[in-house]
């Protein structure tokens, strides 16, 4: 079985709420935040690798009237505040001690990608990674799973896809894809184990 993880949320620590109050204080300012950089288009810009952190501050500046400073250090802060999962990482580990081949596709920006490569040493348990921002397609669009599938040669009806956003799942199923909707490392252990990958090997 071929297992695909998931990054933020699932190996890693995706907590934006968090990240905003690291920077600003004022309740309103934190929801405008939110609304107007975390949850607008411009993020999946920054994802999709197609919009510039400086034009994204540019843009965030104009929308939410801050100062560009703030704007640069949240998305500066973001690279570190996505913590390892240690409970992950160790199910990673069990999975591929088993035999199965482990991938990694996530939504990404540049500069996260770049840090975690640096900082983590968890990179040696992946055949391969599809990473939004260097293909420039992001979830849940239907051809970045076509693409994990034809880039590293998979199976769709042998490959297991492990999210923790719902709204990714379906497009991998319409391509044959065995999905589980990642809530924490036991929970996601035991839908493996119901799939039969931690079956002693024959």
């Amino acid at each position: 079985m071929n297992v695909v993880f998931d990054l933020g949320g699932v190996v890693v620590r995706w907590q934006p709420d968090h990240l905003i109050a690291s920077v600003f204080d004022a309740p309103e300012v934190r929801a405008a935040v939110r609304r107007e950089i975390i949850d607008h288009p411009d993020w999946l810009a920054l994802d999709r690798g197609v919009l510039a952190k400086d034009e994204a501050v540019v843009r965030a500046v104009q929308r939410t009237g801050l100062a560009a400073d703030q704007v640069e250090r949240l998305l500066d802060s973001v690279p570190a505040s996505l913590v390892v999962m240690p409970d992950t990482v160790a199910l990673m580990r069990r999975v591929r001690a088993h035999g199965h081949a482990l991938y990694c596709l996530s939504n990404m920006q540049h500069a996260s990608i770049v840090y975690l490569e640096r900082e983590h040493d968890y990179w040696d348990v992946f055949s391969g990674a599809v990473i939004s921002s260097r293909i420039r397609l992001i979830k849940p669009e239907p051809a970045v799973y076509a693409y994990l599938l034809q880039t590293f040669g998979l199976r769709g009806e042998e490959t297991v896809f492990i999210d923790d956003t719902a709204v990714n799942l379906p497009p991998a199923q319409a391509l044959g894809i065995k999905t589980i909707r990642f809530e924490n490392a036991a929970q996601c252990e035991r839908e493996l184990r119901a799939l039969g990958c931690f079956e002693p090997s024959q």
